[in-house]
């Protein structure tokens, strides 16, 4: 078995509470489904990209920064890591994702 995260992308402006009650009972349904077949290992939603800190080093000293590491038009606005048989199998809950969260995502292996 191999983990996969599954990324939701939001634009910048979302409002991680600004979801409708149908969005949110389908990810509620979603998250159910997953626990069921026991692919869940984590989920979790993010904060707002605008409490982002970037931290790196110039010059051999590290320097802290507000906001996101990239300047974007959308960000990761929560994931789910699964432990699943292969890509398809991930490419496929990553699909029902989508669907529940009305927003695209990102499927993703860990080395």
């Amino acid at each position: 078995m191999a983990q996969y995260m599954i990324a939701i992308h939001h634009p910048n402006d979302f409002e991680p509470f600004s979801e409708s009650e149908a969005t949110a009972r389908d990810i509620d349904a979603l998250n159910e489904e997953m626990r069921a077949a026991g692919v869940i290992r984590f989920v979790g939603g993010m904060k707002p990209v605008a409490s982002a800190r970037s931290v790196r080093v110039r010059e051999n000293r590290t320097v802290v920064s507000d906001g996101p590491y990239l300047e974007t038009k959308e960000h990761i606005g929560g994931f789910w890591v699964l432990e699943v048989a292969t890509l398809d199998d991930a490419v496929e809950w990553g699909k029902k994702a989508a669907v529940a969260c009305r927003a695209p995502v990102e499927v993703r292996g860990f080395n």
